[in-house]
């Protein structure tokens, strides 16, 4: 089992910076951020895998970037130039391969708000 903590949602103006942490209890493969609006699917933002491989979905390319500190299993998402898209419930997603098993684990959320 992999517990995830996440932090650092709250208010912002468009066009501001958030940073978005998640600190897993161990570790992991991969570790993803996803966002979901109410009604809608979680979507994919980004994902890291290693300490360098990384991808992001389309829409926050070159405005979001996903880094990692294995030291503290910790995962952030650097978010610039926030657009008033993207306000969401921001979830941390790591995934864990044991015995030949992928294993998904979910933090709790942190919400995210873009002002206008």
């Amino acid at each position: 089992q992999v517990q995830l903590v996440e932090s650092g949602g709250g208010l912002v103006q468009a066009g501001g910076s958030l940073k978005l942490s998640c600190t897993a209890s161990g570790r992991a493969s991969a570790m993803n951020w996803y966002r979901q609006t109410p009604g809608n699917e979680r979507d994919f933002v980004a994902g890291i895998i290693g300490g360098s491989s990384t991808n992001y979905a389309d829409s926050v390319k070159r405005r979001f970037t996903i880094s990692r500190d294995d030291a503290t299993n910790t995962v952030y998402l650097q978010m610039d130039s926030l657009k008033p898209e993207d306000p969401a419930t921001y979830y941390c997603n790591a995934v864990t391969l044991t015995d030949g098993h992928y294993q998904h684990y979910w933090g709790q959320g942190t919400h995210v708000t873009v002002s206008t």
